[in-house]
């Protein structure tokens, strides 16, 4: 028998008590980013690591504001989660050689979304041959770098999209 390692799921699996509370507002705040597995931070926008990835650098990408719609963004918020998704593309093929990417926003429980209240776009890059016999035969998916590290690699290549840099927004 092989033996697959994916030793964040732990914590998910043991709980016995979920978290309260929304764990994009609280990545939304300032600290505790490597905790949080938080990669970079905008004025407007946060983006983490999914706990609970499909793949390696499963990213979350959301307003730093508790919005449900659509419709709630403002202008400037639709456009710097745009523009973050758009970026975050490039960063992830280039510092992880992705070939491809799963872009996706569940709008509502009954579309699938796991956090109804929070609006999040899901961006999961993918490789050619990353879809092998184990999802299909074994239901499992192997995981092939920790989050820890994987959020380290990333924040490193996002530091310039920061609100902390000197970076305009146009210039991006």
């Amino acid at each position: 028998m092989d033996r697959l390692w994916a030793p964040w799921r732990t914590d998910y699996i043991t709980q016995a008590v979920k978290p309260s509370g929304c764990f994009l507002c609280a990545a939304a705040l300032p600290g505790e980013d490597e905790e949080r597995l938080v990669v970079v931070r905008t004025k407007l926008s946060v983006v983490l690591l999914n706990r609970y990835p499909y793949n390696n650098g499963h990213l979350l990408i959301s307003p730093r504001a508790h919005k449900a719609e659509l419709t709630d963004l403002s202008t400037a918020e639709s456009a710097d989660l745009q523009h973050l998704l758009t970026k975050l593309t490039a960063i992830v093929k280039a510092g992880m050689n992705a070939d491809g990417f799963n872009v996706g926003l569940n709008l509502g429980r009954a579309a699938g979304a796991g956090v109804p209240g929070h609006l999040h776009w899901h961006l999961v890059p993918r490789w050619n041959g990353d879809q092998n016999f184990m999802p299909v035969t074994g239901e499992t998916k192997i995981m092939s770098q920790s989050l820890e590290a994987c959020r380290d690699l990333l924040h490193a290549r996002c530091v310039h999209l920061s609100d902390k840099s000197e970076t305009t927004f146009d210039s991006l």
